[in-house]
């Protein structure tokens, strides 16, 4: 069975999860811990538990998902993998970060681009994938069908959706793939957001004002 467990980090207070079973083998799903006392927040909670960092996955490359993409690849010599379509946003960081006066740890490049079917192996488990844009061009949600949750990153939260007014944002796409892909996965899905607190599909489809 998967743990999920999560941090919330830097100041736009950003959901990153690791996820592990009982072989504690674990994926990194995006690290925005951004300065040092989260660093250390972050890898204690690692060694404290025994877990072995396997996977560096990104949902999409917005800055406050990438902050800790260059700490976790370094401490734990991981490669990184998102989908190629967000490229431009990744390779925006450094002006990002400027243009908001943050500091910007260099991301490394990506190693692996993931696609909508593919699946993340780790320990005994594993995450299918979803490619669900609009909030960014490449955002992708990881999904495990038995135990019925997905890491949705910014495509949809608790009461609402991802904005779609950043470059390479689509507001119908958005609405398109969260009601094409992710609700047919089932009312009892639960939903793992990049910002703010868990929810259900079924919460969303009668609650989210965005999608009634």
């Amino acid at each position: 069975m998967i743990t999920i467990h999560s941090f919330t980090f830097n100041p736009i207070q950003e959901n990153m999860y690791l996820l592990f079973d009982e072989s504690k083998d674990c994926v990194i799903i995006d690290p925005g811990c951004y300065d040092d006392n989260e660093r250390t927040v972050l890898s204690e909670f690692i060694a404290q538990n025994g877990l072995k960092p396997v996977k560096l996955l990104n949902t999409h490359c917005h800055l406050d998902h990438i902050f800790g993409n260059g700490y976790v690849a370094k401490k734990y010599n991981l490669k990184l993998e998102f989908n190629k379509n967000d490229m431009r946003v990744f390779e925006a960081f450094q002006l990002t970060c400027d243009l908001y006066g943050m500091s910007c740890d260099p991301s490394p490049q990506p190693s692996v681009f993931l696609e909508e079917g593919d699946v993340i192996e780790f320990g005994n488990s594993k995450l299918e994938i979803l490619f669900t844009p609009g909030h960014s061009p490449g955002s992708i949600t990881f999904f495990n069908r038995e135990e019925k949750f997905m890491i949705a990153g910014d495509v949809l939260f608790n009461g609402s959706i991802g904005r779609t007014d950043l470059p390479g944002g689509n507001h119908e796409s958005l609405i398109n793939n969260i009601k094409t892909k992710l609700f047919p996965l089932g009312d009892d899905f639960k939903v793992y957001s990049g910002h703010g607190p868990v929810t259900t599909i079924g919460f969303e489809k009668k609650h989210n004002p965005f999608l009634t």
